[in-house]
């Protein structure tokens, strides 16, 4: 194994980070502008009104994206994984 190796399953696992939280992310992004609009419109300027949606919409995008979500780090593992005995050596 050498520094190109290291530098590939790097990439790759930054990659496969930046995609698993995707989802959750943007959700609780779009959440947290919608609120905003919200706030900024009507001037409730309450804090605690932005936690519990963004709460709820990052919990049920977790659930709705986990199969894809599985799928993308296995898609990662399975190579890693299969090609254990290279990166030992």
């Amino acid at each position: 194994m050498n520094i190109d190796d290291v530098l590939i399953i790097g990439r790759d696992a930054l990659l496969t980070t930046l995609l698993a939280a995707a989802p959750m992310l943007l959700a609780g992004m779009a959440v947290g502008l919608i609120i905003s609009i919200f706030q900024s419109v009507t001037q409730i300027q309450e804090i605690t009104l932005t936690f519990v949606p963004k709460i709820i919409v990052v919990m049920v995008s977790f659930v709705l994206f986990l199969p894809w979500i599985m799928a993308v780090l296995m898609n990662f593992v399975e190579p890693l994984f299969g090609e254990f005995y290279k990166i030992v050596r």
